[in-house]
């Protein structure tokens, strides 16, 4: 039971190390090189290296095979170019904390190992069935390292092609825009002072009972018309913040309006309804945009400019090579059918990474070991 636990242990670890690392593979260090280390900074780092290739790294006392041998003369021992070649199979530039674990679990290993075959523990359905699941899973592993490193050579002409087809996306804009809220809001309740309340005490009077349906919808329509208004000043002329503070006022609302100006915006950083704006010419006013909620904008452009190439080149590489990679996986996805008699139909499978180390493969970062800027969220409104 101890041994199969060691087993699940280091084939969760191994196999979650090999699927969920998205960085690239680092370069080990050289034989007798030194790494420099910054504790401050990257308190994962390997430490200064002055272990040779050839000194022992793992000893393991009491294992050896030669049966004669006793004591202190009976023991396995494993280099550093053993170690490292063993690490940097399973999980190129692993992290010295994970090495420690690792040489921690590979000594049980080599303890537990001769103990098996000795009760024939190698030989059998059930062991030949695991190696072979073992081989398809390290099959797996393979591939998806291949994949991502396919999925990384991308060209500059790959890049430019991309960028040409796609520059409407990398158009940058200022714009004005006006919010106007749906609907105006219920007046406060007034302060009275009450017949029989004490001298130079003030209540309040009962709140108002809450709007009609018919009411709801004139306050909406007349939110309505006030948006129509502003749009057709604000082509005339007249200054956004301005008019931004009159639709407060006219919606009832307390308080400092929002700042209408907004610099570098993308068509991608607008909500959907709203990027119609990005193809308005400086100095041109949209028509009233309003909202499923039913809230309205109004933009104005105040001028606009593509961002180069060389300031999205990153950005393009990172896509192209999430497209790449996606693209490479669909094949390997899907086409599956379940006895749902045998599986049960509630439960929807999951990938393979769910079974073989936790996580489903991630896409590869872009050449260089940079990654991919995060998608940015739409303005709020």
């Amino acid at each position: 039971m101890r041994f199969q636990c060691l087993v699940c242990l280091v084939c969760l670890m191994v196999a979650s190390l090999a699927y969920g690392q998205a960085a690239p593979p680092a370069t080990p260090p050289t034989a007798g090189a030194k790494v420099e280390t910054n504790a401050t900074t990257a308190p994962d780092k390997a430490p200064e290296v002055k272990v040779g290739p050839d000194d022992p790294v793992i000893t393991v006392k009491g294992l050896c095979a030669d049966a004669t041998l006793q004591g202190d003369a009976c023991k396995t021992v494993i280099t550093r170019a053993q170690f490292e070649k063993l690490a940097n199979a399973l999980q190129p530039g692993m992290p010295p904390s994970v090495r420690q674990r690792l040489a921690n679990v590979y000594a049980q290993f080599l303890r537990a190992a001769p103990e098996a075959e000795k009760r024939g523990l190698d030989k059998g359905p059930r062991f030949e069935e695991m190696m072979r699941f073992s081989r398809l899973q390290n099959l797996s592993q393979e591939l998806n390292q291949a994949l991502q490193e396919d999925s990384n050579k991308i060209s500059n002409a790959d890049i430019e092609d991309y960028y040409k087809k796609n520059e409407a996306s990398y158009e940058q804009a200022t714009l004005a825009r006006i919010y106007i809220p749906r609907a105006k809001q219920a007046a406060p309740s007034p302060v009275t002072p009450k017949t029989d309340a004490k001298a130079g005490e003030k209540t309040s009077a009962p709140p108002p009972p809450p709007p009609t349906e018919e009411q709801k919808k004139a306050d909406e329509e007349a939110m309505t018309k006030v948006a129509a208004d502003l749009r057709t000043r604000v082509v005339k002329g007249e200054d956004p913040e301005a008019l931004q503070k009159e639709a407060y006022v006219a919606a009832g609302l307390a308080g400092t309006p929002p700042p209408t100006k907004m610099e570098n915006k993308r068509r991608s950083t607008l909500p959907p309804k709203h990027q119609v704006v990005m193809d308005l010419k400086p100095g041109e006013v949209s028509e009233v945009i309003t909202d499923p909620s039913g809230v309205h904008y109004i933009y104005k452009m105040i001028g606009k400019e593509t961002i180069s190439l060389d300031s999205v080149k990153q950005d393009i590489q990172a896509t192209l090579s999430r497209q790449r990679y996606s693209d490479s996986m669909k094949s390997l996805q899907g086409n599956v059918d379940l006895n749902d008699a045998y599986f049960a139909p509630a439960q929807k499978p999951g990938g393979v990474g769910s079974i073989i180390g936790g996580k489903t493969p991630t896409p590869p970062n872009p050449v260089g070991g940079v990654k991919p800027p995060a998608p940015k969220a739409p303005d709020s409104h």
